[in-house]
């Protein structure tokens, strides 16, 4: 982020999380997925996040497995682990 690299951010939590803090990604809940495969980006990588890195890790899994993506990435630990090691700051939940 820092750098200005061209990636697509998406956290894939609730909307109430989201309202709690984030990270100013693009907001597609994890069970809504399905629906908004269009909204993934292709063309560049992908970083996607959840709380601790779990609902993301399924959602990515899910997206390689259905519709061939492969420019998909983890945010490992989450959101938690960005409130640990980037921005303490950040309210947590």
């Amino acid at each position: 982020m820092d750098n200005g690299d061209d990636f697509q951010l998406i956290d894939v939590r609730e909307p109430s999380e989201y309202d709690i803090c984030n990270l100013k990604g693009e907001l597609i809940p994890v069970n809504t997925i399905p629906e908004n495969v269009e909204l993934i980006s292709r063309d560049k990588d992908v970083i996607i996040h959840c709380r601790s890195g779990v609902r993301s890790a399924n959602a990515i899994s899910y997206l390689e497995q259905h519709f061939g993506l492969d420019n998909l990435y983890n945010l490992e630990g989450g959101i938690l682990a960005w409130i640990t090691y980037i921005d303490p700051a950040m309210e947590s939940y």
